[in-house]
């Protein structure tokens, strides 16, 4: 089977993630894809909800997609309820669910392309090529020379090869030494949570944002105002 792993703060998650969560699916042809809300993620500022809501919203987001699976992989440790709380990297994450998997399966992992841009600044960024394959959500303005230059420096090719991909666009298999990379340049989507929670603070109509279920739980848990987080 392919499975996929789509991570994320998801605060919270919405249609745009959705959209990139079906192209996947059907471009490689995706058995079940794992969402996982960070608890703790390393490289963007605490989350506003807290993780139990945002775990709440992902399952009523996905629940009418019968291979969308929200997952408790990053979830907090009940006796850590009062600790500081240590990162959430990926390369965990992956491990854990790769663990579970039989050697025939092949594992995936979900991204943007603006947080694929920083993977060289990943933790253990070199090892997360080794264990999985990238699924990434292009956009207008990125060329293939672009994504090639974003990896790592172990597995980042040389300028002189590189240099003749600049001027297509990201879109396609990309496939390096060590490295497979799936473009998807049919999802782009200009919605982003900063964009959701704005819209939810000034009372702006969140059709095009949210379904149905997930605006409704947004309002009644009053998320996003004064006391979120509660």
């Amino acid at each position: 089977m392919n499975i996929g792993i789509f991570g994320g703060t998801f605060d919270p998650i919405h249609l745009g993630h959705l959209a990139l969560a079906r192209a996947a699916r059907e471009a490689c042809d995706l058995s079940r894809i794992l969402f996982v809300p960070a608890c703790t993620p390393p490289h963007k500022t605490k989350p506003l909800a807290s993780y139990y809501h945002r775990y709440a919203m992902v399952t009523l987001a996905t629940a009418g997609e019968k291979a969308f699976v929200p997952s408790l992989l990053e979830a907090p440790a009940l006796e850590t309820s009062n600790k500081k709380l240590s990162p959430n990297y990926s390369i965990d994450t992956i491990l854990k669910v790769k663990a579970s998997l039989k050697k025939s399966d092949t594992l995936f992992f979900l991204i943007g392309i603006d947080a694929f841009e920083q993977i060289s600044q990943w933790h253990r960024s070199e090892e997360l090529f080794r264990e999985c394959r990238f699924i990434v959500a292009s956009r207008p303005g990125f060329s293939l020379a672009d994504v090639a230059q974003s990896l790592p420096e172990s597995l980042r090719p040389p300028e002189n090869v590189t240099k003749p991909f600049a001027k297509q666009p990201a879109r396609g298999d990309l496939a390096l030494h060590g490295v497979t990379i799936h473009l998807l340049d049919n999802v782009h989507s200009a919605i982003s949570a900063t964009h959701v929670r704005e819209a939810i603070a000034a009372k702006k109509p969140l059709k095009k944002f949210l379904s149905p279920q997930m605006e409704e739980y947004v309002k009644k848990m009053g998320l996003y105002g004064p006391r979120t987080g509660s």
